[in-house]
């Protein structure tokens, strides 16, 4: 994932700072809790594909 593009993401529902997890291959929102997929290097950024973070996840996000 390129740098440059993870500094001008943002969460299309909050605005607010992503998380790249790189092994996973998502943008993480921790304000929304949503894990935003990363498909063939290109981020998909619609809520509708995004899938809620678990409690779990929510609670290892720094």
């Amino acid at each position: 994932m390129d740098n440059k593009l993870l500094e001008i993401l943002v969460c299309p529902v909050c605005k607010g700072r992503l998380i790249y997890d790189k092994e996973a291959q998502e943008l993480l929102c921790k304000a929304d809790r949503l894990a935003f997929p990363i498909r063939d290097d290109i981020p998909v950024m619609l809520e509708e594909e995004a899938r809620k973070l678990s409690l779990d996840e929510y609670d290892r996000l720094k």
